[in-house]
């Protein structure tokens, strides 16, 4: 099934399900409002998404760059900009020694692009071209409104969870209250699950990425060379007490990264078996290698993928085989 029409089925379900627990309430008027929940998780989305840049700048470090302080950052932007049909993105640099990137911005004119000092460091002219692809796609997919867009679900639902739980045992009649309990039991279970739809939406929106990217006229194995050394470089963080600190700083905005630091450990043994000549990075051929092979996770990857806003490297690597 392709990309964009799973996301549209996730976003028909997530919806669904908010919809099947409001008329559950409506059918319950004793407890609560279902307009009140929705008025307040609106309310907080909105406020999320004016604050979100400026948080999440404040949070990467970012130091935004003029063109004559990075003329070819700036040049590989604005092409795959054009390339893409969007404005071209605020650049910036942030002062993370950690290798990566990100894109955020609340609509396509205020789209942002950076890059770390650390991936400067890591990646060659053109695997840094195909990461700045897949940030620019980010963009162009308007990623940020529709993954904070399914956020708030999780979040109503848990409000609605925590009021009728709390209010069902605490006053009332005892008949009242055990199905007001009941009803937010049911909630608070769909709230878990509608918090691993959302990192699920993510996922795809990872996969889609890399897809524009590759549409924007980057190799497929610049990307998956790129994303190799950049799991190699985070596995080596735990070595590092100052990327350490730089990880707790940014914890909650990890979402925003190419790629899962904290798996990274388990993720570069199971890339090992793409990296045929052990050179550090991945070719053509290694790549179209993999093309035809079968990708075998074990249970317990499989089972970490599932809570977790990135795919596991590996199925995505092999996924850009099949475009390359």
């Amino acid at each position: 099934m392709g990309l964009q029409m799973k996301m549209w089925l996730l976003v028909v379900l997530m919806f669904a399900i908010l919809y099947g627990v409001i008329t559950a309430i409506g059918s319950y008027m004793g407890v609560g409002s279902a307009t009140s929940y929705i008025v307040l998780a609106v309310l907080f989305m909105g406020f999320q998404y004016l604050i979100g840049p400026s948080m999440v700048s404040l949070m990467m470090r970012v130091t935004w760059v003029s063109e004559k302080e990075e003329p070819e950052l700036h040049r590989q932007v604005a092409e795959l900009a054009q390339r893409a049909g969007i404005p071209k993105p605020k650049v910036g640099v942030s002062q993370l020694s950690i290798a990566n990137a990100f894109a955020f911005g609340r609509t396509l004119k205020d789209g942002r692009v950076c890059i770390t000092r650390g991936i400067q460091r890591l990646l060659t002219k053109d695997e840094l071209k195909a990461v700045i692809g897949h940030e620019i796609s980010h963009l162009k997919h308007r990623d940020m409104m529709i993954i904070t867009l399914l956020s708030v679900i999780p979040l109503i639902l848990y409000w609605i969870a925590f009021s009728l739980m709390w209010g069902g045992m605490s006053g009332g009649r005892r008949q009242e209250g055990s199905y007001a309990a009941l009803i937010g039991a049911g909630a608070f279970v769909l709230y878990f699950l509608t918090n691993l739809l959302v990192m699920y939406g993510s996922r795809i929106r990872e996969y889609y990425a890399d897809e524009g990217s590759v549409k924007l006229g980057n190799p497929s194995q610049h990307l998956a060379s790129a994303l190799y050394k950049l799991v190699y470089s985070s596995a080596q963080l735990k070595r590092n007490p100052r990327a350490q600190e730089e990880l707790k700083r940014v914890e909650g905005v990890k979402a925003f990264f190419l790629n899962d630091v904290s798996r990274a450990l388990n993720e570069v043994r199971e890339l090992q078996q793409v990296d045929r000549d052990l050179s550090g990075t991945i070719d053509q051929n290694e790549l179209l290698t993999l093309r035809s092979q079968e990708v075998k996770l074990g249970k317990a990857e499989k089972m970490m993928e599932i809570f977790t806003t990135h795919p596991n490297m590996l199925k995505r690597i092999k996924r850009l085989a099949t475009l390359a």
